[in-house]
């Protein structure tokens, strides 16, 4: 019998790792399920198969894509189709090949006695944890329906929360874009003409001309090293940016800059309260739904300091105590989740933190539009007329003479 190292949890929230020998992972996650442990990592020999191996090599839906077939899912199971001719139309349905083979392999594992939590199983990468354990949850309880609703809207929040944040920073981006490029365009083709007619002049420039023509004839010279230079820089951060230590700092870094790093922690609190509180609406123990809930976290500053937290929980501390020991959330934010745990309704709490600092979102980007937009226009409007001004003095200074 192959050999099986796992971690999981019991019924009472706990952590714990072991291993064990089972004829498969299979039976293995049957025999324990049936005694409460809901396992959370699986390696072994054996443990992998093929179409784990397969789906690895794919790429995951987006978000968006994951909704639409979460709702066809969800009108399939209402409308009283039976799984398997549910899971034909799903398949028949998909655009992506990978996607499609998966459902074609879990309409035959469900088909063969699994259910369609564990046929998820070997699919996290169409299928995220929080997914998984919300199914289960649902087929626990018998109803499944329900379930997925609450995940499809948790699902669009999560994008109605990005898009505004996409929106919020994309004219800005445009505009600085935009503005550069006929900045280029002036100082690479423009004036080039101008030096070359002023030249032929013979007349005496003024001090902002003359010295603009040099700051040119300079950029002609060192623009070549600054882009060597600045490509290998890139690529030596890039390098350090994949280790684990390098997208921690990077990650702290961003927490750190000006308005920018409010927008971000604040959308890792909704993603955070959201979550947290999804996976416990489906009847998980805390500690296995913060285990889910780190997983699922993009920031690796929360997903350190939840890892922290879940090991102070498992000590005996509370949540709000183990939160706001590490101080990676807002005081509000914990205070609220304080006053959830005492009085026995913090996945309420959870939603109302997360609604809250939507608002707060809503009305900080908001904030920043409305500033940022004339504050770049304005700034590109003097670059670019600064520059045009400065090719055009001698020729003012001509006419003043005539």
């Amino acid at each position: 019998m192959p050999l099986f190292r796992y971690r999981a949890a019991r019924p009472d929230g706990s952590i714990f790792e072991d291993s064990t020998e089972d004829d498969n992972e299979r039976a293995l996650r049957t025999r324990l399920e049936s005694q409460g442990i809901l396992i959370l990592e699986l390696n072994g020999k054996g443990s992998q198969t093929t179409s784990t191996l397969f789906q690895r090599k794919q790429k995951p839906l987006s978000l968006r894509e994951f909704l639409v077939f979460n709702q066809e899912f969800l009108a399939l199971i209402k409308s009283g189709l039976p799984m398997l001719r549910s899971f034909d139309l799903l398949a028949e349905r998909a655009d992506k090949g990978g996607f499609q083979q998966a459902l074609i392999n879990l309409r035959e594992e469900i088909r063969g006695g699994s259910s369609i939590s564990d046929a998820m199983r070997n699919y996290p990468t169409y299928f995220p944890e929080l997914y998984q354990a919300s199914i289960r949850s649902g087929e626990q309880s018998g109803n499944l329906p329900e379930v997925l609703q609450r995940y499809i809207q948790y699902i669009k929040l999560l994008i109605s929360v990005r898009e505004k944040v996409v929106k919020a920073l994309a004219y800005p981006s445009f505009l600085v874009v935009f503005g550069f490029s006929v900045v280029g365009f002036l100082l690479a083709y423009v004036m080039p003409i101008f030096a070359e007619v002023y030249a032929e002049s013979n007349t005496e420039l003024p001090a902002a001309t003359q010295l603009l023509l040099n700051t040119i004839n300079y950029a002609s010279i060192w623009v070549p090293w600054a882009l060597i230079g600045l490509i290998g820089g890139g690529a030596l951060f890039h390098l350090w940016w994949k280790t684990p230590n390098g997208k921690m700092q990077t990650h702290r870094w961003i927490l750190r800059i000006p308005m920018l790093g409010d927008v971000v922690l604040k959308n890792q609190v909704i993603r955070f309260t959201r979550t947290l509180s999804t996976i416990l609406a489906g009847g998980i123990p805390l500690l296995s739904a913060l285990e889910v809930t780190a997983q699922g976290m993009t920031n690796k500053v929360f997903t350190h300091a939840l890892a922290e937290t879940i090991s102070s929980v498992r000590d005996g501390r509370s949540l709000s105590l183990a939160l706001r020991h590490e101080a990676f959330l807002p005081r509000l934010t914990i205070e609220m989740i304080e006053v959830g745990e005492t009085t026995g309704s913090l996945e309420t709490m959870l939603l109302e933190v997360a609604e809250f600092h939507e608002g707060e979102l809503d009305l900080q980007l908001s904030r920043l539009t409305t500033w940022i937009e004339p504050l770049l226009l304005l700034g590109m409007g003097i670059l670019v007329g600064g520059i045009v001004i400065i090719m055009y003095l001698p020729i003012f200074n001509l006419a003043g003479a005539v």
